[in-house]
């Protein structure tokens, strides 16, 4: 990437930086500067090859240098761009490593009268106990995050080629403002540093020291490891960041003032509750950190194959997220089997119980949960992460607007792009109080508006049975009768599953309509197969040649089957057999054999039936005699992605004739080719093109793969147990 890297300030985290670049190949030359007191180390650092060369004059440290990382102390950034300043390249670029930024850019200010556009602040967040040159390695920042924070003013050449860099060696890299980095890392990073030096100097300076220590457990070891860093780098950290961290030590004062009357009043209840919810939260991080920082995910399928056998694909998503969230609001102790473990209905499950709820499980796909009643709800102390669970977000700004309490929901990249004013803008008409970003975008930040929400009557402009739910479900805390039309139906489970709670829901053609008159009262449920997964094995049973598949105990509700009806009018060949009810959702086995299809034209009145279905759809109208027209479905390009032009764009690259329009798809089919394709983080695209391999005359790659767990993380290992030729690689 560079002809010669210049790093000054070869410690850890430089040398670090060096002994990576050398080993990725990302510089000709790696040079340091230092200052005269520095010479021994620098002079170590060049014996062992960390650095090919190093310098005390700053001029020669940078001649001819396009890559300049400072990688000193934060209280020496001003003393070094000073010294940079007459030697600054507009040809180079300029990065730093410091963990506060916004006095970094103030140095900047200070020392150049603006922010140069080529100097891109970052902070690596990685280090380790020990210091020095010495103690540099050169996997320091695999997997680690790396945050870039621009100024408004930032070249974008630089900053792509300074994020690119430290891609390469290794890091996950997040751009943001300096004052938001400054505020996570003093909450993430700097308090924890002080807790730990405070704790340790606390027990250091007690007269029975020497047996604190010698009997301390692994749990000080682990907690107080951090006290082993740099004093004088820290000593600058704090004082650098001390606006973000005061603010921080007094709340934490508070947390242990209260932890403190729970123990002198021996409330033990509340006390337990406070230790559950920070074991919760913790669970929670655990669970992003491996989501985030885990590699990209690769499926590669061999072509031919077909699938045989009989299976149960996991519980339905929809009703999953349902059952926690009535069964959060009933009176009684609610039982769920069935349950699906993927990451959007656990987004769901841990909001409540950050909310007070107690959820045990799941395990083996049951779970039980103790209702709080509808009033019962808590505020939660932080934001209510939602993941990529689209259903979370817009079923909970309905329930959470009529809380006492407020609440901030927020999600993942992917979530935090999808649109949320359908369910804020007729949610405000009944006086909620939610604010979006200026796009109409999470994160939500919604006012609770206990006993000040007012019914409304309102013809929903497109079917959508989120937006349904969401306004059902805020028409249970509104004062009169909430009305909702449906334009075509959508799928009913909201209202099946609150019958069930025996609340009083009230059904008038199309329209949904329901009050606060209500209260829920426990139940069992069993969470039927989602029909969503198991349309991936509908139409891959239905296109692969020698296929007979039994797909069991799947949930048939009418608003849900459009799918079946879809394919049957392509001809595909699907019995429902040993059709029976179970909590008040129809459920049946299906049985799949393989079938000619034929293109047909798909009735609009089928669309919302099938939403979620389309992609792994468009596969089967690729794989059908003639052509395919899809219209009426404008609701697929503001989904997880845009799923009309991500899949005409993968059905292109794999030689097949599929045309988008602005509300749906033509495709001509007949025959599937090989190619790369990519899912853009979707986990119904990733596993549509997997099934397109049935038919493919050449391997195909799906790239962005691991959102595929968010729904459906047997998925892999299922259809291998079937007989497609499916292995999936990190990268």
């Amino acid at each position: 990437m560079f002809k010669k890297l210049c790093i000054i300030g070869v410690g850890l985290i430089g040398g670090s930086i060096a002994r990576a670049a050398r080993l990725q190949k990302l510089a000709e030359i790696i040079v340091g500067f230092g200052r005269e007191q520095d010479v021994q180390n620098l002079q170590t650092a060049r014996q062992i090859g960390v650095i090919d060369d190093f310098y005390l004059d700053i001029a020669l440290a940078v001649q001819d240098a396009d890559c300049i990382v400072i990688a000193t102390p934060v209280a020496s950034i001003e003393i070094i761009l000073t010294l940079l300043k007459p030697f600054w390249s507009a040809n180079a670029v300029y990065t730093d490593v410091g963990s506060t930024k916004g006095n970094v850019l103030v140095a900047a200010h200070a020392v150049f009268g603006k922010i140069p556009a080529n100097f891109i602040p970052a902070h690596p967040i990685a280090g380790a106990e020990q210091s020095g040159v010495l103690a540099a390695i050169d996997d320091l920042f695999v997997k680690k995050r790396l945050i870039i924070t621009p100024a408004e003013n930032t070249d974008t050449h630089a900053l792509r080629k300074v994020q690119q860099f430290w891609q390469q060696l290794g890091s996950s890299v997040s751009v943001m403002d300096a004052q938001h980095h400054d505020q996570v890392l003093a909450a993430t990073s700097h308090l924890p540093h002080i807790l730990a030096f405070a704790l340790v100097d606390m027990l250091g300076h007690k007269d029975e020291q020497s047996d604190i220590f010698k009997y301390a457990a692994g749990g000080f070891k682990d907690f107080t490891r951090i006290a082993s860093s740099d004093p004088a780098m820290w000593q600058a950290i704090c004082a650098a960041n001390k606006n973000e961290i005061i603010p921080l030590i007094k709340q934490l004062m508070g947390e242990l003032d209260k932890i403190q009357q729970m123990l002198e009043n021996d409330d033990s209840q509340q006390l337990f509750a406070t230790l559950t919810y920070a074991n919760h939260a913790r669970q929670r991080f655990l669970n992003q950190i491996e989501t985030t920082m885990s590699k990209s995910q690769t499926f590669q399928i061999q072509p031919g194959g077909k699938l045989y056998g009989e299976t149960r694909v996991p519980g339905d998503k929809s009703m999953s997220h349902r059952s926690i969230m009535l069964g959060s609001l009933a009176e009684g102790v609610t039982h769920v089997t069935g349950f699906l473990e993927a990451e959007d209905a656990l987004a769901t499950l841990q909001a409540f119980r950050d909310m007070g709820v107690e959820i045990e499980g799941p395990v083996d796909g049951c779970v039980t949960i103790h209702g709080v009643g509808k009033h019962g709800l808590k505020a939660p102390k932080n934001e209510l992460y939602l993941g990529n669970s689209g259903t979370s977000m817009r079923l909970l700004s309905g329930l959470l607007a009529g809380q006492s309490f407020n609440t901030v929901l927020t999600g993942d990249k992917s979530l935090s792009a999808r649109p949320m004013k359908r369910v804020t803008d007729p949610l405000s008409e009944m006086g909620a109080e939610i604010k979006t970003t200026e796009q109409g975008t999470a994160p939500l930040h919604i006012t609770g508006k206990s006993g000040q929400l007012t019914a409304i009557d309102y013809t929903m402009p497109i079917a959508s049975a989120q937006v349904k739910s969401c306004l059902l479900l805020a028409g249970m805390y509104a004062q009169g009768e909430t009305r909702v039309t449906e334009p075509a139906p959508t799928r009913d489970h909201t209202e099946r599953m609150l019958a069930g709670f025996s609340y009083p829901v009230k059904r008038e053609g199309s329209i949904a309509i329901i009050s606060a008159d209500g209260s829920l009262t426990a139940m069992d449920i069993d969470v039927p197969s989602d029909i969503s997964s198991a349309a991936f094995f509908l139409v891959g049973a239905s296109i692969a040649p020698g296929s007979d598949l039994l797909l069991k105990h799947v949930g048939i509700n009418p608003t849900r089957t459009g799918v079946i009806d879809i394919l049957r009018l392509m001809g595909a060949n699907i019995e429902v057999l040993n059709e029976r009810e179970v909590g008040g959702e129809p459920v049946a086995d299906l049985h799949v054999v393989y079938s000619p299809l034929k293109g047909v034209d798909i009735p609009e009145a089928l669309v919302p039936l099938a939403i979620d279905e389309f992609p792994v759809l468009f596969v089967a109208a690729a794989c059908a005699q003639g052509r395919t027209r899809l219209s009426g479905a404008e609701e697929l390009r503001v989904k997880e992605s845009d799923r009309i032009q991500v899949m005409a764009d993968g059905l292109q690259i794999l030689g097949v004739d599929a045309q988008p329009t602005p509300d749906g798809m033509i495709i001509n089919g007949g025959k599937i080719g090989g190619g790369v394709v990519t899912s853009h983080g979707d986990h119904r695209i990733a596993m549509s093109f997997s099934m397109a391999g049935l038919r493919a005359d050449a391997p195909i790659t799906v790239l962005d793969c691991a959102n595929v767990n968010t729904s459906f993380p047997e998925f892999k290992d299922l259809v291998k147990s079937l007989g497609l030729a499916l292995v999936c690689t990190e990268e």
